[in-house]
């Protein structure tokens, strides 16, 4: 059928039925200067294989994540994925599946996800877990909304070691919700006293560990002192992998769990779509964002599995909802869930062990280079590095020495006298060629 586009008589009656005076009233809460004004200055139309030639030529201009030795991570990270994850994604049955409304025709849907939500509640140390959500930064600031829901107050205190763009999210949320923020200052070296910015009007404290810096962080001690003032702990993480070694948010008395889940069956893919992972205890289950499946049995007796728990209505009246997030990226949640399963416990405690020895035999390396500093005294697979180069060109050298070096601190905290500093990660994926090119490239970009 032919796109027909309304004319202007039939536009001018659509605007009129909703009570605007024209079409840039619709745009209104996008602030102007953020507006382009006027058209964009796009190219007149291509052949099929002219376009072929210019994406290529525009592609070429970008290095690969494969092709060259990598240690960028900040969230999102480049791992080892099994053959069997993206076959079995691929069938039928779970690539083009409907939403799981109907749970007399979407049993093995509703499994798969009650498996994932059990697998994900064993890795976080907590009670109940749900189906998942878009990404972590949009899982940290649902948990937020959700700990004001449960406090019934209104501020939440952001640790300055909590992933820039996570903390971003969250403030973009707290604002339009009429809810405060209180967000640390920069804290790369783990030494911030969040309990001391507790007060009787705290929703609860958002801290990330490993932290954006590398940082593992013992929350205890921060649980104890948020729980004395009523407030919650919402415990963030990147990578997955972590919780093969390091202990659980739930361990450490946090109440709600989130996470990026990328780093398990999932691959970089230009930056999603990923998967955030979202966990907490049993008490606060009624009012966790997203989906829940649940078993059950049917009318013979058979386990069956059902979303739980809410109804439809939840994710179609906006105004009425627990959360305005009322899906879930399912196909996503299957791919990690296969991945741990090829794992399993030792396997997953393995993987850990070999991404934290990879980045140690790296900090090792770069910091016998003359100049580096690394700040962490502590790390799992990401350090920080302190160079007498600023960090930015820095990296733009080292891609032109084939190396992609990790990520400036300052394209994601801008004017904030962090200029020298990098955070660097190391995966299983890092061979000791990759490492020894690293340390190379490096001593020649800071002669």
């Amino acid at each position: 059928m032919r796109y027909l586009p309304l004319d202007p008589v039939e536009r001018d009656v659509m605007l009129t039925r909703i009570g605007v005076r024209d079409i840039d009233a619709l745009f209104a809460d996008i602030p102007a200067e953020k507006r382009i004004d006027g058209l964009l200055a796009l190219p007149s139309g291509m052949s099929e294989m002219a376009v072929e030639r210019k994406l290529s030529a525009m592609a070429s201009m970008s290095v690969a994540a494969g092709s060259v030795p990598f240690f960028l991570g900040s969230g999102a990270y480049k791992r080892h994925i099994p053959a069997t994850v993206d076959h079995l994604i691929q069938r039928s049955e779970f690539l083009t599946s409907y939403t799981p409304y109907q749970p007399e025709i979407s049993q093995g849907t509703l499994q798969v996800l009650f498996e994932f939500q059990t697998q994900v509640a064993n890795l976080t140390g907590m009670e109940v877990a749900n189906a998942s959500m878009y990404d972590g930064s949009t899982a940290c600031g649902e948990a937020m909304l959700m700990a004001h829901r449960l406090t019934k107050r209104r501020k939440a205190i952001l640790s300055g070691g909590l992933h820039p763009q996570y903390a971003d999210v969250a403030a973009t949320l707290a604002h339009m919700a009429g809810a405060s923020i209180v967000r640390l200052a920069a804290d790369p070296e783990a030494n911030e006293d969040m309990a001391a910015a507790i007060d009787d009007e705290t929703s609860c404290v958002i801290v990330q560990s490993p932290d954006f810096f590398g940082n593992p962080r013992d929350l205890a001690p921060l649980a104890a002192a948020a729980h004395g003032s009523r407030a919650l702990v919402v415990a963030v993480f990147t990578d997955p992998v972590a919780l093969g070694v390091l202990r659980s948010p739930g361990e450490m008395d946090a109440d709600i769990a989130v996470g990026e889940g990328q780093g398990l069956g999932n691959a970089l893919s230009f930056g999603g779509p990923y998967l955030g992972l979202f966990a907490t205890r049993m008490n606060n289950v009624r009012q966790m964002p997203g989906r829940l499946a649940g078993e059950t049995v049917d009318a013979e007796g058979r386990r069956s599995f059902v979303l739980t728990l809410s109804t439809r209505e939840q994710h179609i009246r906006r105004e009425k909802a627990t959360s305005n997030i009322c899906t879930n990226s399912g196909l996503c949640a299957l791919a990690f869930s296969i991945h741990l399963t090829l794992l399993g416990e030792k396997g997953l405690r393995l993987l850990a062990r070999v991404n934290h020895a990879n980045a140690v035999q790296l900090a090792e390396k770069l910091s016998a280079i003359p100049g580096v500093e690394i700040l962490n005294r502590h790390f799992f697979n990401e350090f920080t590095m302190r160079t007498p180069r600023p960090a930015g060109d820095l990296i733009d050298a080292l891609a032109r020495r084939r190396v992609i070096g990790g990520l400036p601190v300052s394209r994601l905290l801008p004017e904030r006298g962090l200029d020298d500093l990098t955070v660097v990660a190391s995966t299983e994926v890092n061979t000791d060629e990759d490492r020894d090119a690293y340390a190379e490239a490096l001593s020649e970009c800071l002669r």
